[in-house]
């Protein structure tokens, strides 16, 4: 996307970047093209590209700043709709809805508007602290855990807790929040993910791990429930998926969800992954 400042020209991947240089937005960059800026002015080449668009959907879910807009797509109002197509989904009766911070809050919010359970504040959240599940080691990844969040006991003692996060990749990170949650007196809490299970690993960049490494390749969502002491567990369905956009995305990619991949794969990338599990990878 490209936006203006006075006269001159300013590129970002976000909107949120914009607004934050005080830039006022003019449109987005398509798919095939480039834009370029010389001496005479502003200039794009574009070649209508043969194969769909498929943007990441997990930039809606997770890696997208919430006050940003993507093709059009506010990137709150999607994770607020997720959260209540989970609610409709997997309903459960319980006194609040809690958010991990950040990306599971604005689904929190949803499921509580749709629900009409109780949104509150159940974990807070060290801003100093980076992303956790891109940690080199699990050890890392845990004791950042420990140090990013902490449970606020006064809110959530003696209650039915539904908490949303934005997914579960190894599945740690997830145990680790409902066992402190427990231990500061929650009587229950139900996990509500706001994406499918991951059951492929990405090739185009984001940082997804291996099968063996994917929790959902080696349990069941039941399984996985468990592990994480949760009471009850759901994730937002692959049906579901593409109904958080709104039906306003023309193309999108959910390959690490469903191994629909959008390109052919090469082969030495896809080597000794190929047949793990039995499951061939995807080509569409």
């Amino acid at each position: 996307m490209h936006s203006r400042i006075n006269n001159s020209y300013v590129f970002a991947s976000e909107t949120c970047a914009l607004d934050a240089c005080g830039a006022e937005f003019v449109r987005d960059v398509r798919p095939g093209e480039i834009v370029y800026v010389d001496h005479s002015g502003l200039h794009s080449i574009y070649e209508p590209p043969k194969e769909k668009k498929s943007l990441c959907i997990f930039e809606y879910i997770y890696f997208a700043r919430t006050d940003s807009i993507i093709d059009g797509i506010s990137v709150y109002e999607a994770r607020k709709e997720a959260g209540r197509l989970l609610a409709r989904q997997h309903p459960v009766d319980a006194d609040m809805v809690i958010g991990v911070p950040e990306s599971g809050i604005d689904a929190a919010i949803g499921y509580s508007e749709e629900s009409g359970i109780p949104f509150q504040k159940g974990i807070v959240k060290n801003s100093y602290i980076g992303r956790t599940f891109i940690k080199p080691s699990q050890s890392e990844r845990e004791k950042s855990v420990r140090i990013k969040l902490n449970a606020l006991s006064t809110a959530v003692r003696g209650k039915r807790v539904v908490m949303l996060d934005d997914s579960i990749v190894r599945g740690t990170t997830s145990a680790r929040i409902i066992k402190m949650l427990k231990e500061s007196g929650a009587k229950e809490v139900h996990l509500r993910i706001s994406s499918p299970p991951f059951l492929w690993p990405c090739y185009y960049g984001t940082d997804i791990p291996s099968k063996s490494e994917l929790v959902a390749c080696r349990h069941t969502i039941d399984e996985i429930g468990e592990m994480n002491f949760a009471d009850s567990i759901d994730f937002l369905s692959l049906e579901n998926l593409p109904k958080m956009l709104g039906g306003k995305c023309t193309g999108f990619c959910d390959a690490c969800f469903s191994g629909r991949y959008p390109t052919p794969l090469p082969e030495n990338l896809v080597s000794g992954k190929k047949y793990e599990y039995d499951i061939p990878i995807k080509r569409y």
